[in-house]
């Protein structure tokens, strides 16, 4: 079902937004609806081809787009990103964090370099972005007739709201990308007028987060949310698209959680032979995506 945006088209027209993660899954949805919405949009990823088909459908749906290759754990490729989304498009106006790395697993079977390369990609990765992205952000620094500083928006997860089977990494991964959310909107929002806030998203169907992380018994805690389905990009790209609006400008330093009420429910455990078996799986397909191997041109 095709979902109407309560917002007016032109909510974000003038305005330029980088999406790390852009080119796929919930942080597609993001660039999507703001451009939908008027705002100019570049999309950050690993995966070239991925990055060329999203920008040929964002594109078709009459909105500028451009794409760049980048590693977020890179602070090169964080500088060169955010340099030529202001090169392009001549103004940054809005940074959304999405790039992240996840697969299940118990915390025995999880080495410590598994562990670290999850930190590096979502806290790591969103604070070097922030870095990169700070001198455009602020007041002043994000193109002629800039007044006020920007936005960030960093895309968590419930998975610590308290814990959750076999994420440990993520869970404090994402702990420590809330974390950032809100000492950077209480320091950048003091000294910059910056605002910034988070988003955690639930279970979202048509993800391949859903796709790698889930399994039968997990899929059967979607019945015990309050709402009773899944959710949608569409969901996720609206409480975004509530933050980067005027309707948000006195919201700073929150994660809004869009999941329906799950987090309040307690998952059943899976056994862990199960996660094995899926961890297996998942190696499996990892080994046989497509890697980006060619250079990313605007």
């Amino acid at each position: 079902m095709i979902m109407e945006s309560p917002f007016k088209e032109d909510i974000l027209k003038g305005k330029v937004a980088l999406v790390t993660g852009g080119g796929s899954g919930i942080c597609f949805g993001i660039s999507t609806q703001f451009g939908k919405h008027g705002a100019a949009v570049a999309i950050m990823g690993r995966r070239v081809q991925v990055l060329v088909d999203a920008v040929e459908a964002l594109k078709s749906q009459g909105i500028r787009a451009i794409w760049i290759k980048g590693d977020v754990r890179k602070q090169e490729d964080a500088a060169r990103v955010v340099q030529s989304t202001v090169e392009h498009f001549g103004r940054l106006d809005i940074l959304v964090n999405g790039a992240a790395g996840n697969f299940i697993t118990s915390p025995e079977d999880l080495s410590p370099n598994g562990f670290r390369t999850v930190m590096d990609i979502d806290s790591v990765g969103t604070f070097t972005m922030c870095h990169e992205a700070l001198k455009f952000l602020k007041k002043g620094g994000q193109g002629k007739g800039s007044s006020t500083g920007g936005l960030i928006l960093n895309i968590s997860a419930t998975l610590h709201y308290p814990a959750t089977w076999y994420q440990i990494h993520s869970s404090a991964a994402k702990a420590a990308v809330d974390s950032i959310t809100r000492s950077l909107a209480l320091e950048w929002g003091t000294d910059y007028e910056i605002r910034v806030n988070g988003i955690a998203p639930g279970a979202i169907q048509d993800t391949l987060g859903v796709e790698k992380l889930s399994t039968e018994e997990m899929r059967k805690v979607i019945e015990n949310t309050p709402l009773f389905r899944w959710g949608e990009k569409w969901d996720v790209a609206m409480a975004a698209l509530y933050l980067a609006s005027d309707a948000g400008k006195y919201i700073n330093g929150t994660t809004i959680v869009v999941d329906g009420g799950i987090w309040l429910s307690r998952p059943r455990r899976i056994p862990k032979e199960e996660v094995k078996r899926i961890s297996r799986i998942l190696e499996k397909k990892s080994r046989e995506l497509p890697t980006a191997t060619t250079n990313s041109k605007l």
